[in-house]
C-alpha cells in the first residue's frame, strides 16, 4: 500500500463564528492510499481547537510505514498500528482510517453502509449551521438554509436570545443550539435552556466548559432538553464517564480517529442508553461522506461541513430535502472532481 498526502485550504462561504473564535478558512490534508490499482481517499480537517496543522499532520503521516501490511483487510491491525504511532494527532489518524475504509470498500465493491448492514432509508435529516453574526447576516443565512428541516445555531455570546429571535422571525423549523462551552453559570444555563425549550429547540450541545463536570451533571439532571457532549468528548474511553453528565455524545471522525472507532462509539453509547449525534468539522465531501456511512445508526446528524465551503473537490453524499442521502458507490461513496 502506498500512502500519499497533500495540504489543501478550505474556503468558507461565510465567516464561521463561534463563542470564542472566528475564521474564514480551514486547513485540511488530503490523503490517498493506493493498492493494486485502486485508490482510497481520506482527509484530515484541522479546526483550531484540535491543535493540529498542516505541519503536524505531515509530520505524523511521514512516520507511517505500511510496508509490513500486504493485506488491506487487516484493518484492525493496521489502524491499531496507526493509533500507536503517537498519542494525539486524531485528525491525522482519521485521514488514514477513512482512506483505508474507502480502499477496502472498493476492493469489496460495496459501500460501507451495506458492509455494516445498515438501511440507507433510515438516514436522518442533517442540520445546517447558522454561525454567530449580525442581525442582517443571520437573516440572510437562515433564508439560504430554507431547504433544511433542522437548523443548528451557534451560541455562547451576549446575543444568544437575539440570535434565536432573529431566526424565528424567518422560520419555525426545529432548532438545535451549540454553545461551544460559552455558558459558565449553571443556573443561568438552566434558565436559558427553559427559555430555549419554549422556542422549539431540540437539544443543547456543549453548554458549559468541559472542565465543569459537576455543574454539567447538575444541569443535565435538571434540563428539560437533552444535553450533548462535544468538546468534552474525544475517544471511546471517555464515554462511560459521561453517562450521567450528558444525555448524549457528538461523534466526529476527526475526534474519534476515523470510522473504525466511531462505529464502536455508537455501540458503546447505545449500551449505556445514551443519545448519539453524528457531527463534522468544515470538511470536503470526502470526510462528510465517510461519516454519512454511519448515519442510519444515529439520532441526529450535523453533516453540513461540505456545504459551508466554496471549493469542494469531491462528489459524494448529497443532502436532498434536508436529508442525508447515500449513494451506492463503493467505499465511502466519493469521486474526485
Amino acid at each position: 500500500m502506498k500512502l500519499r498526502f497533500q495540504p489543501y485550504e478550505l474556503q468558507l462561504k461565510h465567516a464561521f463564528t463561534l463563542a470564542t473564535s472566528s475564521r474564514t478558512t480551514t486547513p485540511v490534508m488530503l490523503v490517498e492510499l493506493e493498492y493494486d490499482g485502486l485508490i482510497g481517499y481520506g482527509e484530515a480537517s484541522m479546526p483550531p481547537y484540535l491543535g493540529e496543522s498542516h505541519e503536524t499532520v505531515a509530520r505524523f503521516l511521514s512516520k507511517v510505514d505500511l510496508s509490513g501490511f500486504n493485506d488491506p483487510f487487516r484493518m484492525d491491525e493496521i489502524l491499531g498500528y496507526i493509533d500507536g504511532i503517537e498519542l494525539e494527532n486524531r485528525a491525522a489518524k482519521a485521514s488514514v482510517d477513512i482512506a483505508l475504509h474507502d480502499l477496502v470498500g472498493k476492493i469489496m465493491q460495496q459501500p460501507w453502509y451495506k458492509i455494516w448492514g445498515l438501511d440507507p432509508g433510515r438516514t436522518p435529516y442533517t442540520s445546517f449551521t447558522i454561525g454567530i453574526d449580525t442581525h442582517d447576516m443571520v437573516v440572510e443565512k437562515t433564508k439560504e438554509a430554507a431547504g433544511f428541516k433542522v437548523l443548528k445555531v451557534k451560541m455562547g455570546r451576549e446575543n444568544d436570545k437575539e440570535m434565536i429571535e432573529t431566526i424565528r422571525s424567518v422560520t419555525d423549523v426545529p432548532l438545535c443550539v451549540d454553545v461551544n462551552q460559552g455558558w459558565t453559570d449553571r443556573q443561568m444555563a438552566l434558565d436559558m435552556i427553559y427559555w430555549l425549550k419554549e422556542k422549539g429547540i431540540v437539544f443543547v450541545e456543549q453548554p458549559m466548559p468541559k472542565e465543569q463536570i459537576d455543574d454539567m451533571a447538575w444541569l443535565t439532571a435538571h434540563s428539560p432538553l437533552p444535553t450533548i457532549a462535544d468538546e468534552a468528548f474525544q475517544r471511546i474511553h471517555n464515554i462511560p464517564g459521561f453517562k450521567d453528565v450528558y444525555t448524549g455524545i457528538n461523534i466526529k471522525l476527526m475526534k474519534s480517529t476515523g470510522m473504525r472507532e466511531a462505529k464502536k462509539m455508537v455501540d458503546v453509547a447505545r449500551a449505556l442508553d445514551m443519545k448519539v449525534m453524528l457531527g463534522c468539522m468544515t470538511e470536503t465531501s470526502c470526510a462528510i461522506s465517510a461519516a454519512s456511512q454511519l448515519s442510519p445508526l444515529v439520532d441526529w446528524a450535523d453533516l453540513d461541513g461540505a456545504l459551508l465551503i466554496s471549493n469542494d473537490i469531491f462528489d459524494g453524499m448529497k443532502v436532498i430535502d434536508g436529508k442525508v442521502t447515500l449513494n451506492d458507490r463503493p467505499g465511502i461513496g466519493v469521486v474526485k472532481i
